[in-house]
């Protein structure tokens, strides 16, 4: 039977502080959480019944042999997570000053597993046949991680629907103005291009909303979602359908991964197939539940939750 949604790239360990407003020196405790985008974004389609899988690489240690374990505690396959010898799990520290202040602290030196997924190793099969597959910027960064990224998208020749969550995290590049030339040929073969202001900057060389927007359009994608932060999210379609959402009320605790809260919800939208405007709030909706939550991964939240806060018209 055909994945709902494959991910493909970052996966590592959380280590986030049990204190809030606490300097990272100072914080005496910690909680150690499944982390990554990829594997969260799979994580958060899973808890609303999807069918997941993620290829990523994790090193040969017992950080790699808990990431294999909290993936399948959150019903995510693993066949396709394979360790590196050699090379260390990649660990993440942040700190947590609510409501906008959330420092990240990646550890992935002397180079992170997930960027050794290599195109010879690649299920094409598996991807070709799932509903959804989801790429990373960060995928792109380095080889051979960038050929294999784009292997599997110019594989599935835009059948289906495939995700670009646009990902910038400048310090995984060695030169980041390479990343726009990247950028544009794995847009050659995305229907979706998911990314807030930053990213769709860096993709595009255009920073306003709607003039993003449209630029991803012209790249070639179907559907062109900006996130805006604090002025909710833009959604254009090549159709002519857009709409534009404010975000959802929210006393917020740590925004870390409410954007892949928002992505595995954006996903399970698609699948459903709901129009623009409802698959918009629902993503939203899931995005600010988890913003109202310190961890990311087990944050994820299940259907009633979202279903709650979008009657509730806030997380309570």
């Amino acid at each position: 039977m055909a994945y709902d949604l494959i991910t493909m790239g970052r996966i590592g360990v959380d280590l986030y502080p049990l204190q809030t407003g606490v300097p990272l020196a100072q914080v005496s405790s910690f909680g150690k959480f499944l982390g990554g985008s990829a594997a969260n974004v799979a994580v958060a389609a899973a808890r609303l019944g999807r069918r997941t899988a993620v290829i990523t690489r994790t090193g040969d240690d017992p950080f790699g042999a808990y990431l294999h374990q909290a993936l399948r505690d959150f019903g995510v396959d693993d066949r396709w997570v394979t360790a590196v010898p050699g090379l260390p799990t990649p660990v993440t520290f942040c700190e947590v000053f609510p409501p906008d202040d959330f420092p990240l602290y990646f550890y992935r030196q002397p180079k992170a597993p997930d960027l050794e997924i290599d195109a010879h190793e690649l299920d094409l099969d598996a991807l070709g046949e799932a509903r959804i597959l989801w790429v990373t910027g960060t995928g792109l960064s380095e080889e051979p991680s960038r050929t294999a990224t784009l292997a599997a998208l110019a594989h599935r020749a835009r059948a289906g629907t495939t995700v670009f969550d646009l990902d910038w995290r400048p310090m995984f590049w060695e030169d980041p103005g390479t990343a726009r030339r990247f950028y544009a040929e794995a847009l050659r073969h995305t229907t979706v291009a998911v990314g807030n202001l930053d990213e769709v900057e860096v993709a595009t060389g255009v920073r306003e909303p709607h003039a993003a927007a449209r630029a991803l359009l012209d790249a070639g994608v179907e559907l062109a979602v900006v996130k805006q932060g604090p002025e909710g999210v833009l959604a254009v379609d090549s159709g002519g359908g857009s709409t534009e959402l404010p975000p959802l009320p929210v006393k917020v605790l740590n925004g870390l991964g409410a954007g892949d809260a928002f992505g595995g919800s954006l996903c399970h939208g698609l699948l459903q197939r709901w129009d623009l405007e409802r698959t918009m709030r629902y993503a939203n909706a899931a995005g600010a539940i988890v913003a109202s939550r310190l961890e990311c991964s087990s944050a994820m939240p299940t259907a009633d939750e979202i279903e709650a806060a979008l009657t509730a018209g806030a997380v309570l």
